[in-house]
This record gives structure tokens, C-alpha cells and sequence, in this order.
């Protein structure tokens, strides 16, 4: 058990809660319940406890945890079930639920917009709901939507009216057939509200139109079609039930309280989803003065980057002075529906309010005994990189620098910076490698190196000063060709070093053997976490640039776009060939400094007719939205 878990343990609440376990890469492999804290996770480190060889493994791999407190230990369950399905912890094999539950999509942003079944939720601009409980029965409410409202269930997006042959639906009644400019669209749109209304709970009106259709059918004698409205409404019935034997309310909201210690604010946001606590999330705030600094400047900052901003939000206290009603009129504005921030008086929710707090509580004092002992744990690691590598004093700015390419392309280069031990992410560079072509890493570092270091870089304050310490990632070779530029440029004084991959030797200049530390180092343990983070900051950049390369690859075959027309679709759909390749006609031609000729070029190459549109939609698999650094 390493000192981090021994920690935690012994900070361990004596109250009902769910804990998170997670690994080496912090990636949660079991997630449990307890009406006990303490107790149930000491039980895992126990060495007479008597574990399974499955309980064996797993702590094995142990690396951290978290909890989240509770009032009842059935509160703790119905979270550890939701934090199961979100999470699909390794361990949790008994309790794992693998089944995704199925939602409704309206795709509102279509001229004609479609109803269709879907597993995942998208930030693409379509309504959702659900999720539903039963499989079975949200198919028979599709299948029962689509024959009550003729909607297009077709994905082709080719020009509206004109097409020439009608589908088999259009043929049966099941659908407007806007393709061949048949449908109203005021008509269409006015179906497209109906369905919304419906899936939105207001299914009264419908029931009592099939319960009416039923009664007709069954005095004409038809029995089978009086049968099939009658599993149909009973359909729509079982999905209502379904939805309220999840939670008797519904209701989505967002609870939010904090706690203040000597150094920093912990604020915790709890999720209400549909009834159910699906998670949380912490944030850490420092430099607060007054009470009124830590709610407004979080709600704002908070709410500015998330994309779905419900329609209450609980917090310990209200706005007062200048500030009252300001941000609840802003987060209306941002919503687009009124927004409510609320102080829970009574009842369950201010019950919750309670929770968050003591949630936020528990969880500050803990970073703050953990940022004490890793204060010092860092200054241990400083002072003992300055005695192993004999430097004249302790390293407080360190740089570090990593070559990235697949087979020689795209070959680009990372610096990152620490400062006393903290990565400094506004001091991070990336490079693009120009001298050097194909594979060759030690050449490319050699580029990197001069750049850096040539006198204008030096001279630069973009750059900061001179780091205390340099880290290249590689061993010999790399660290040669690194010492060679230094050499050249006068800074043959610079210290430096080589941090191999495998196992994590260190080589400095003219030392045949390298520094050997023990794994548990705080030394070794800084150098691996700032070279970990060069290694990642280079693989986002080579990505990146491999997908815009690709991306203006496949933009060069369609004829009559220019370069200015790429420049601007790329921009207008935020760099994704899937956003250029799903745009109707009518976006396209919004595109500033995009013609109507080439916007008819662009949508009739990825709509050509008589081809397969989930053939082209394939082809495009890798164009997926690109990661930025």
C-alpha cells in the first residue's frame, strides 16, 4: 500500500458513501458502496481479511480513491449504480450493466427533421429523451410515432424536390416525401412540435385518439387493427411506467455548495439527472477574499463551458447588492429558458444541500493534507535530483523535450516546462520540424535544440529564462545530439540529461554509466511526470496536424474550391470533414467567403446521387473531430 492510500485510509470518514477505486493511469476499476467507509476500504488492505483472488488483483492495482458521502446507505447504492454504468469499472464484473439504454432523437437542426433511435447522445444540436428502461417498448413507440406522423425516416440529405421516384413509405402513407417536394413544410414542422409535445410527458391527447381509433376499429370489426392500437397505446403506457419506476420525480437540477479552508475554496457540483444522482465534480478556487467571491465568479465561469445548463439550480446562499438576479438572467440568456438559482428551504433538496456540503468539507481537508505532504515530497525530489545529477543548485525551472512522427511524417517536437516542481502549461512550446526529413529523431532533436536555444529564442521572453535543467526524452542518442547544439551555441554549461524509456535510466554527458533510482524516488518521480507530459503534448500536436492534413487532402478533390473556400470551411465547421459532410445546402451557402456555386460543388461531392450515403459516411471514419493542444 503506498503512502498516498495510506493517507486516504486513515482520513476515511465513519459514514455511508460510495468509493472509487482507480489505478496506475487513474482509470477507475471499482466502484462500492458502504454504510461504513473506513471500515469497508481498510477491509481491502487487511491481510487476513481472506480476500478472492479477483479482491487480490484488484488491489493490487490500486493506486488512489475517492468517495463521495451519502446520508443513507441507500442513497450510496443508487449512486454506486450510476457511477457503474457511466464508469464500467473492470472489477465490478457482478454489478456491471453493459447495455446502453436506447434515447429518442428529433434532428431539429434538418429542414425536415427525422425521429430515430439511438444509443448515445451527441453535442450535434438534435432533442433528446430518455433514456428509456425498455428496449421493446421504446421500438413499439418509434414504430407506433412513425405510423401516427409520416415523417422521413430516409438519412439522405439530397436536394428537396428533386427526387423522382417515391421511397416504399411515401407509397404507404408513412411519409411526406419531401424528397420530391410534396411535403408542407409549415405542415411538417407542425408534426415535428406534435412529437416533441409527446415525448415530452403531454401523451394524453394521443392516448385518447388511439383509445378513440381502437373503439372505431372494434365496432367495423376489425379486431387486428383494434388489437394492434390497443398494444400500441399500452406501449406508450409502459414506457410512462417504466420512466416513473426510476424515480417517482423526474426533475433535472444542479446542487452546488462549497467549503473554505486556510488556503482555497473546494466547490462541489452534484448532477441530478431525471430523478437520479448521476456524479459530481470538484473545483478548487484560490486567492477568495469574501463570501462573495467564491458563488458568482463559479457560476459563471462554471456555466460558461458546459453545454447543458438545467433549468434550476440549488446553491447555499443568494445574490446580494449589484450582483442579485444578474447571473440568473444570464444563465436564462445562455439557456435559452429561464433559469432559476435557488436556496432550498425544506425538504429533500435542501437535505442535499447538506450532503455537497459536507462532501465539499471532507474533500478539502483532504487536499490540503495531501498538498502539504506533496509540497514536501516535491521539495524532496528537487533536492535530490540537485545531489544525484551534482547540479549547483536545486532545478526550480526544468524543461523538457520529446520528438513525435508516424514512420517520419508530420514530424513535430514538444517543450514543457516545470517550476519548482509544477508544470507551467503557459510556458508549454511546440514545434513543427522543418530541416529534417523522414525518420531520424536524433536529428530532429538536434532542430529543436537550436531553435530553442539559438540566441533570438534566449533573448525572447515568450521563452523565459534559461531552465535549470534539461530533459530529453531518449537515452544517448538523443541526449548527444541535444549536447552537441548546446555546445554550439555556448551553453555547453546547460545542464542536461537523457531519461531512457525502458527503464527509466537517467544519462548525463560523458558518464558511461547511467543514475539508477529506486522507483519510489521523488526524484525519478518528477522527471517521469514532466517527461509523461512532454511525450503527450507532442502526440496532441502530431495528431492535430495529421488531421488537417488529411482533412485539406480530401477538400483538394472537390472541383471549383479554392484555397480561401478550405480556409473558410474549415473554420465555419470547426475543422471536422463530418460537419463540412453532414452541412445542408443552406449552411454551406451561409459560409462567409463561400460562393453558391462552390457550396453546390462541395454539397453534390458528398451527395452524389445513386450512392450509398453510409458508404461515404464510412470513407470518412478517421475525419473525426480533432483534438487541439
Amino acid at each position: 500500500m503506498n503512502e498516498n492510500i495510506e493517507e486516504k485510509i486513515q482520513n476515511l470518514p465513519v459514514s455511508p458513501g460510495v468509493y472509487l477505486m482507480r489505478d496506475e493511469v487513474g482509470k477507475v476499476i471499482y466502484v462500492g458502496k458502504a454504510l461504513s467507509l473506513k471500515s469497508r476500504v481498510r477491509s481491502y488492505f487487511n491481510e487476513l481479511g481472506g480476500h478472492n483472488e479477483k479482491t487480490k488483483a484488484m488491489v493490487r492495482h490500486i493506486r488512489d480513491l475517492e468517495w463521495i458521502l451519502t446520508d443513507s446507505e441507500i442513497e450510496a447504492l443508487i449512486l454506486e449504480c450510476n457511477l457503474i454504468k457511466k464508469y464500467k469499472p473492470k472489477y465490478n464484473i457482478r454489478l456491471m450493466d453493459d447495455k446502453s439504454y436506447p434515447y429518442l432523437k428529433v434532428t431539429v437542426g434538418e429542414e425536415y427533421p427525422r425521429l430515430e433511435l439511438v444509443r448515445h447522445m451527441s453535442q450535434d444540436g438534435a432533442r433528446y429523451f430518455g433514456p428509456y428502461t425498455s428496449t421493446g417498448a421504446v421500438n413499439e413507440t418509434l414504430k407506433m410515432l412513425r405510423q401516427l406522423f409520416p415523417l422521413r425516416t430516409c438519412k439522405s440529405t439530397a436536394h428537396w424536390g428533386k427526387q423522382t421516384r417515391p421511397c416504399l413509405n411515401a407509397h404507404i402513407g408513412r411519409c411526406l416525401a419531401p424528397c420530391m417536394g410534396k411535403a408542407d413544410a409549415a405542415e411538417y414542422q407542425q408534426m415535428i412540435r406534435e412529437v416533441i409535445l409527446f415525448l415530452e410527458g403531454k401523451q394524453e391527447t394521443l392516448c385518447r385518439q388511439l383509445e378513440a381509433e381502437m373503439l372505431k376499429a372494434s365496432e367495423a370489426l376489425e379486431f387486428e387493427k383494434a388489437a394492434r392500437l390497443r398494444d400500441q397505446r399500452m406501449a406508450i403506457e409502459k414506457v410512462v411506467e417504466k420512466q416513473k419506476m426510476v424515480s417517482e420525480k423526474r426533475d433535472t437540477y444542479d446542487v452546488i455548495n462549497y467549503a473554505r479552508g486556510s488556503r482555497k475554496v473546494c466547490v462541489q457540483v452534484f448532477y441530478i439527472r431525471e430523478g437520479k444522482l448521476q456524479g459530481r465534480e470538484s473545483f478548487f478556487m484560490e486567492g477568495i477574499q469574501g463570501e462573495e467571491d467564491v458563488l458568482t465568479p463559479f457560476l459563471r465561469q462554471y456555466y460558461s463551458r458546459v453545454q447543458h445548463i438545467p433549468g434550476e439550480i440549488y446553491v447555499p446562499a443568494p445574490e446580494t447588492g449589484e450582483e442579485e438576479g444578474v447571473t440568473e438572467a444570464w444563465l436564462s440568456k445562455m439557456r435559452g429558458h429561464k433559469v432559476q438559482v435557488k436556496v432550498p428551504k425544506r425538504g429533500d433538496r435542501k437535505e442535499l444541500m447538506a450532503m455537497v456540503g459536507k462532501n465539499a468539507r471532507d474533500l478539502l481537508l483532504l487536499n490540503e493534507r495531501q498538498q502539504d505532504m506533496q509540497g514536501d515530497r516535491t521539495q524532496q525530489g528537487l533536492e535530490e535530483l540537485k545531489n544525484v545529477l551534482g547540479l549547483a543548485e536545486v532545478p526550480h525551472r526544468m524543461e523538457c523535450y520529446d520528438i513525435s512522427h508516424i514512420s517520419g511524417t508530420e514530424t513535430v517536437a514538444s517543450m514543457v516546462v516545470s517550476v519548482d516542481g509544477k508544470a507551467r502549461p503557459d510556458l508549454y512550446r511546440r514545434f513543427k520540424i522543418r530541416m529534417v526529413e523522414g525518420n531520424n529523431d536524433f536529428a530532429s532533436m538536434a532542430e529543436v535544440i537550436l531553435r530553442r536555444f539559438s540566441k533570438a529564442r534566449v533573448a525572447d521572453e515568450r521563452f523565459g529564462w534559461l531552465p535549470d535543467l534539461v530533459v530529453i526524452d531518449g537515452g544517448v542518442g538523443q541526449l548527444s545530439s541535444a549536447r552537441s547544439i548546446l555546445e554550439l551555441v555556448g551553453l555547453e554549461s546547460l545542464p542536461t540529461v537523457g531519461l531512457a524509456k525502458q527503464f527509466d535510466w537517467i544519462y548525463q554527458p560523458n558518464q558511461p554509466d547511467p543514475v539508477v533510482l529506486g522507483h519510489k524516488s521523488p526524484g525519478l518521480q518528477l522527471l517521469q511526470q514532466l517527461r509523461d507530459e512532454a511525450h503527450r503534448f507532442a502526440i496532441t500536436y502530431h495528431r492535430l496536424l495529421r488531421g488537417k492534413r488529411n482533412l485539406t487532402s480530401a477538400l483538394d478533390e472537390i472541383p471549383g474550391l479554392g484555397p480561401k473556400g478550405k480556409k473558410a470551411l474549415l473554420q465555419r465547421f470547426e475543422l471536422s470533414l463530418k460537419n463540412i459532410m453532414n452541412a445542408s445546402l443552406e449552411a454551406l451557402e451561409q459560409t462567409p467567403g463561400i460562393s453558391k456555386k462552390a457550396a453546390g460543388s462541395v454539397y453534390d461531392w458528398f451527395h452524389p446521387q445513386g450512392q450509398d450515403q453510409e458508404n461515404l459516411e464510412n470513407s470518412c471514419d478517421e475525419m473525426r473531430p480533432l483534438e487541439t493542444s
